[in-house]
């Protein structure tokens, strides 16, 4: 009797790492795809080159960027927006990229600068060994590289290779929410709770490639190499849909829930906690060396 309970506690346990695995093969489905109900926009239609334009080309709808020794590369949207839906589909270079950073984010920093505010997907350069790191942040009024910086990061590993092929990337931010999307799976959601911590006043749409070695890699463990430029980020499928400050008083705008013009659906919600579950590496809410009376949102 007692063998056959120890066979069937062996078993059990053999059995849990191929349940867990097979669980993070890919995502439950979302039920709704804000992506779809967004065309595709030419880049140079929405988007100029802002710095580095030796280091950026645009073939076929495909905008290349790369940083080497000399210099990096960034672009910036022809128009501010006060909310909407921002997207564009990635695809990162694989090998040894630590201490690059590929990012696509809303700022109005070049008009508040040293108070800005800020919304970023930045992904972080990594080892050879190990997989590239998603950051999602939150700036809300501060400098972002000062004594005053409040950031907001919370960080995912993917369930894919984001160098084998294009993946689809999304901010989307109303008055009421800030919902970040990979592939139209919700990975976080952050709600307003009040003025002082939710970003309200209108931002450009960035992209860029640059060096922040002092940073970006395992906190600065890993530098950029640069015998292995050029690095290299391509962007395509720019979905780029918002209400511009100055626009028509009434605005579409897509919303991140199939009924709702807040929160995440049930799926939505399943969706969202599996990422969470399975692939968040960091959330600045739990880290117990920060002073959270700074973000009261936690």
């Amino acid at each position: 009797m007692e063998y056959l309970q120890l066979a069937s506690l062996l078993f059990l346990i053999l059995m849990l790492p191929l349940t867990n695995k097979a669980n993070v093969h890919g995502p439950p489905t979302p039920g709704y795809y804000p992506s779809k109900r967004i065309g595709s926009t030419e880049f140079d239609q929405v988007c100029t080159n802002l710095w580095g334009p030796q280091h950026q080309t645009l073939d076929q709808g495909t905008l290349t960027i790369w940083l080497d020794v000399n210099s990096g590369s960034g672009f910036k949207s022809l128009s501010p927006y006060s909310s909407g839906y921002f997207g564009a589909s990635v695809k990162l270079q694989s090998g040894y990229t630590a201490g690059v950073i590929t990012s696509f984010y809303l700022s109005n920093n070049e008009d508040y600068p040293g108070n800005h505010d800020e919304i970023d997907i930045e992904f972080l350069g990594t080892t050879e060994d190990k997989p590239y790191v998603l950051q999602t942040n939150v700036f809300n009024r501060g400098s972002g590289d000062g004594s005053n910086v409040i950031g907001r990061e919370v960080r995912f590993n993917l369930w894919f290779d984001p160098t084998k092929d294009f993946h689809k990337y999304a901010i989307f931010w109303n008055p009421e929410e800030i919902i970040f999307f990979v592939d139209d799976v919700p990975i976080r959601r952050y709600p307003r709770k009040d003025d002082d911590t939710f970003p309200s006043r209108p931002m450009w749409v960035y992209g860029s490639i640059w060096d922040a070695s002092s940073w970006a890699t395992e906190n600065g463990k890993y530098k950029a190499n640069y015998t292995y430029q050029p690095f290299v980020s391509r962007y395509n499928n720019f979905k780029i849909s918002g209400c511009e400050p100055n626009g028509p008083a009434r605005c579409y705008l897509v919303s991140g829930h199939p009924s709702r013009s807040r929160g995440l659906s049930r799926r939505q919600n399943a969706a969202m906690a599996w990422a969470q579950n399975n692939y968040k590496v960091y959330d600045y809410c739990q880290d117990i060396l920060r002073d959270h009376s700074l973000t009261p949102e936690c």
